[in-house]
């Protein structure tokens, strides 16, 4: 296919996209008017099966599916980059060099690194009661544990980050998701219909039916898939040479 043609297809593409987002704006509603159905709907839908936060109810609930597929491009484009940035034949590792690193950086970020822990940890946990949530979460996760990398060295990040359990945890928790999804369907519902489970006490723990567990299994695997992405680059940047020795 040669430059013009493939122009073509772009254009026709995107004149298409086009004409449907101005025929779908043309339809919204009046800008802070007090008609907003979806979000109403949003609402009601997340309240009655006792879910606080109504962005975790859309996300883990009413559009569950939806999640399904972001969830599965991160997959993707961790697996992708694994593919791109593994070892080649001509390239061997080397012992990394200590980190020229001022103290006060390694106090703060050793000082830094269970309270950021911590957080990411409490944003999952708590992400169908308050705003956050399983991506947010696992993003937080995930960058508190290579605070290690400033606050010690890279030998130190290895230690805590044996990245074959990393890649585990990222399979599993992608599993995980998909097999609540499926108890659905076996349940005679449908693909990750919010029925399995007691909806519990409003603004607790435990509330949302399957919204804590699919929230859950999201920021594990978001957590473990920037934990394996960030393993990647560090090696090709610290470890990884070539045998020239560049």
């Amino acid at each position: 296919m040669n430059p013009r043609v493939r122009l073509w297809l772009v254009g026709a593409g995107g004149a298409g996209l086009a004409a449907l987002l101005a025929a779908a704006c043309l339809k919204l509603p009046a800008f802070g008017g007090p008609w907003h159905p979806y979000g109403d709907r949003a609402v009601h839908a997340s309240l009655s099966r006792h879910t606080a936060n109504t962005v975790a109810s859309v996300n883990f609930d009413q559009r569950a599916f939806d999640t399904t597929g972001e969830m599965t491009i991160l997959f993707a484009a961790v697996l992708g980059c694994l593919v791109l940035l593994r070892q080649t034949r001509d390239e061997h590792r080397a012992r990394p060099h200590p980190a020229d690193v001022a103290r006060p950086v390694r106090r703060y970020a050793l000082a830094v690194l269970p309270v950021a822990l911590l957080t990411g940890l409490y944003v999952i946990a708590h992400g169908q009661l308050s705003p956050g949530g399983g991506f947010q979460g696992g993003v937080v996760a995930a960058t508190a544990l290579h605070l290690l990398y400033l606050g010690a060295d890279y030998r130190a990040l290895e230690r805590v980050r044996p990245v074959g359990l990393y890649e585990i945890g990222d399979a599993l928790s992608v599993s995980a998701y998909l097999v609540l999804g499926l108890a659905g369907v076996l349940a005679g519902t449908a693909f990750l219909a919010n029925t399995l489970l007691p909806y519990g006490t409003f603004n607790t723990l435990s509330s949302g039916g399957t919204v804590p567990l699919l929230n859950a299994a999201v920021g594990m695997e978001v957590a473990c898939a920037v934990v394996v992405l960030l393993a990647g680059f560090l090696d090709q940047a610290v470890e990884i040479e070539e045998e020239s020795g560049k």
